[in-house]
């Protein structure tokens, strides 16, 4: 497949010498983790992890060498949600341009978890509520444990349940009425409730959580990658679509993941009575 230098540099990246401060990240056979560090807090975010994630997410839309995220929290919890001290604090005395700012930053955090054609795994261990509970519910795939406690909370602290996109998502995830009681209630949805109402992909053991999230992420990064951001892309774009647009746009899309090596090298495969070996384009 030819390529122009020019171009590239423009559109693609890589991701293998990126560093992070204020989470950790690791890339390993297309597979990147970010890992939410804060253990003793539980995890929280600050300005400044919200403002790091979201321009990480940004970046992986360009990367080549990331075919799959994963998303887990340190230390046997997801995320707490917004540092009560470091950010709910602060929003108390800020003005209202400042807050739009901050808000606008959070739903942009999300808006770029969509946006990026790497499907993203979250490993949800433990606590996950507030901000939390919108990045795993922002992730394609979520695994969970029987220690799992998911708060959509923002009701508790005098706010609407309407945050960084939830009433849009969650309902989609989980149903319309099961959304509303969760984000009017801000009531805790434990591990087994959450398999049994479909936000839980599955359960695991929290010794094997990050384990199985990884392989599952390995198995999908060895797959057709630019196929599967295609399918990425038209399961969020669809939302907005009737059934005619929608089928309109597959056909266009899935036409164009038939001019693409890979499909070519599984027919070929498939021919050979072989397995496939994706290179991602």
């Amino acid at each position: 497949m030819t390529s122009h230098a020019a171009l590239d540099a423009g559109t693609t990246r890589q991701m293998a010498g990126f560093t992070a401060t204020h989470f950790g990240w690791s890339l390993d056979a297309h597979v990147a983790t970010i890992t939410l560090n804060r253990p003793e807090r539980k995890n929280p975010l600050t300005f400044e992890s919200y403002a790091e994630l979201r321009d990480c997410f940004r970046a992986l839309r360009y990367a080549t060498d990331v075919r799959a995220v994963v998303l887990v929290g340190a230390g046997g919890n997801f995320c707490s949600g917004g540092d009560v001290h470091e950010i709910i604090g602060p929003l108390v005395d800020l003005p209202s341009p400042d807050l739009l700012r901050f808000t606008r930053m959070t739903g942009d955090l999300v808006l770029a978890m969509r946006a990026c054609p790497q499907p993203i795994i979250a490993a949800v261990d433990g606590v996950c509520a507030g901000a939390g509970a919108i990045l795993a519910m922002s992730s394609d795939l979520r695994y969970g444990t029987t220690r799992s406690k998911v708060a959509f909370l923002f009701n508790r602290v005098g706010l609407a349940g309407c945050d960084m996109g939830a009433c849009a998502i969650l309902p989609r995830i989980i149903g319309q009425g099961r959304a509303s009681e969760l984000l009017y209630t801000g009531r805790v949805l434990g591990g087994e409730e959450g398999e049994r109402w479909g936000f839980f992909n599955r359960l695991l053991d929290g010794e094997t959580l990050l384990h199985e999230a990884q392989a599952m992420a390995k198995s999908l990064a060895e797959g057709p990658a630019f196929a599967n951001g295609i399918t990425k892309t038209m399961l969020h774009q669809e939302w907005t679509m009737g059934i005619e647009q929608a089928i309109e746009a597959e056909a266009q899309a899935q036409a164009l993941c038939m001019l693409t090596e890979d499909f070519k090298t599984a027919y070929h495969a498939f021919a050979a009575r072989q397995t496939p070996v994706f290179q991602g384009r």
